[in-house]
């Protein structure tokens, strides 16, 4: 019989004894940096010639892995394999596919420094950012396992007298897995072992920037006991492998994190009916935000500080949920700008090697290039009041970033920026602050701080995003705790980490026997 899922804790870092555990993972890792990754397709190791280069965002001399790339020729070869591979994969028994998402788990935690050593590296993550990745990971695998054994029972239903009737949940077929890089574990695990748990046989293309650590999961899963063919490792081009394999007729299902405009193309692609295909393509997507925290009249003003301090520079705001907007009530706005002004100034910012950073580097060139021009428009359209300076000569640095007094239709307060870049703007009332708050394409989080329970009563039913959060950060989504998706242009509202979510992955089946 199973135990009961409970979080994974994080680590302690206060703890000396702790801190050692994690000098120790990346020591360990070190010897391994530089090494080669292949492929997988069909349980073979294929190296291919062309290679896809992985460095460490804080020291971008380093580098982490070499890892190969596919080609649409070897996109095809995974899809024939997974395909093979899925005539028996679906019929395997819940169980024997839950135990393996619970060996593999069991494995991560043995591992757990080691794996939060690459994500330092990979990533750039500080410690506690990594550690809590990894964690969400171990979550994921041990929820999932358990919700599989679940809902592999099937949904009670009705039956007339003379009758039998049962409904119950099957596979659908290959699933396309597509997760992001700033959440290079724990989305990339999350959305792998989903599909992999219910049946379908999996189809990993890693994003570009975090390819290493996905691999050595891949590495975990075979271990753990996932047949040949029933999870494929092909890293490549999105243009290339990740169109290609979105419009294969025979993809069942597709599941992306990332951003808006590659997330709704991929949507409309997959729209299209292909020669040969015979069936309706499953899609879900997570598409990013630009998230709110507001701070109303009666908010705990030291609460409200923190809360928009880690929502918007937690990992250097590279979250989809962080709160890269807030919203203050007139009457306590000055207040709150100063005390959180303060607080900014003294986050330390660097490569993630010790414990004591608070912020590490943005993923890549490409992303300081956007973020320092955003911080450029922002000087135009509002006050700058803290950072606003990057440095690039070693790693991708920028400097956590305030704008005051900005327009609620200014770009930095509409366009998701993805870094450490936060906009401030008044509210003269409680109700003008949610209209603020609604004013955005996306729908994903909120945090409101108040102590006024009819203002909690009206935001719950009146701010419209898939996570709200009173008193707290709007990020930090704990699996099984509050799951996680959004409304509006943030996605398909997939809560992953939820108790619906495994059935997206599936086929519902009515059988019916009359006796």
């Amino acid at each position: 019989m199973l135990t009961p899922y409970n979080h994974e804790p994080f680590t302690d870092f206060t703890v000396e004894e702790n801190r050692k555990e994690v000098v120790t993972g990346l020591e360990k890792i070190q010897p391994k940096l530089g090494k080669n990754y292949d492929l997988l397709i069909g349980g073979e190791r294929v190296s291919t010639d062309e290679k896809i280069i992985s460095y460490n965002p804080g020291n971008k001399e380093e580098v982490i892995g070499i890892v190969s790339k596919a080609n649409q020729k070897i996109a095809e070869n995974a899809i024939q394999e997974a395909d093979q591979a899925f005539q028996t994969w679906r019929y395997t028994n819940a169980v024997d596919r839950a135990n393996i998402l619970l060996r593999a788990a069991a494995i991560i935690r043995r591992r757990k420094n080691e794996f939060t050593a690459f994500l330092i590296k990979e990533a750039g993550k500080p410690w506690r950012e990594a550690d809590a990745d990894i964690a969400e990971g171990i979550d994921f695998m041990e929820y999932y396992a358990r919700q599989m054994i679940e809902l592999d029972k099937g949904k009670e239903i009705n039956s007339r007298p003379g009758e039998y009737n049962r409904y119950l949940y099957i596979p659908t077929g290959i699933a396309v897995t597509i997760p992001p890089w700033n959440f290079a574990f724990a989305i990339m695990v999350g959305t792998t072992v989903a599909p992999l748990v219910t049946g379908n046989t999996v189809i990993l293309k890693p994003a570009s920037a975090t390819p290493v650590v996905a691999a050595k999961f891949v590495e975990v899963l075979q271990k753990a006991g996932v047949p040949n063919g029933v999870i494929n490792f092909l890293p490549g081009s999105g243009a290339e492998v990740g169109d290609y394999l979105v419009d294969h007729p025979k993809t069942a299902l597709i599941t992306f994190t990332g951003s808006r405009e590659v997330g709704t193309r991929l949507y409309e692609r997959a729209a299209v009916l292909q020669k040969e295909q015979n069936h309706l393509k499953r899609v879900i997507v997570e598409m990013g935000g630009k998230d709110t925290v507001v701070v109303d009249s009666e908010a705990n003003i030291d609460i409200a500080v923190e809360a928009i301090v880690t929502s918007a520079f937690g990992f250097s705001g590279q979250k989809c949920s962080a709160g890269s907007r807030v919203v203050v009530h007139e009457n306590v706005y000055d207040e709150v700008l100063e005390k959180v002004v303060k607080r900014t100034n003294e986050l330390t910012v660097g490569e993630t090697t010790s414990n004591d950073i608070y912020m590490g580097p943005v993923i890549d060139e490409s992303a300081y290039n956007k973020i320092m021009k955003y911080t450029e428009i922002g000087k135009e359209e509002g006050r700058l009041v803290a950072g606003g300076v990057g440095d690039d000569s070693k790693g991708y640095f920028i400097q956590p970033t305030i704008f005051a007094e900005v327009d609620v239709k200014a770009r930095i307060m509409q366009e998701e920026i993805f870094g450490p870049v936060v906009a401030f703007a008044k509210a003269k009332d409680f109700e003008h602050a949610l209209e603020i708050a609604n004013n955005s394409e996306y729908g994903l989080t909120g945090a409101v701080i108040t102590e006024n329970r009819h203002h909690i009563n009206k935001a719950s039913q009146e701010f419209h995003v898939g996570n709200l959060y009173f008193n707290r950060n709007c990020t930090g989504a704990i699996v099984g705790y509050q799951p996680f998706g959004g409304f509006k242009m943030s996605g398909t509202d997939s809560k992953a980490g939820g108790p619906d979510y495994l059935a997206l992955h599936m086929m519902a089946k009515t059988i019916s026997e009359t006796y």
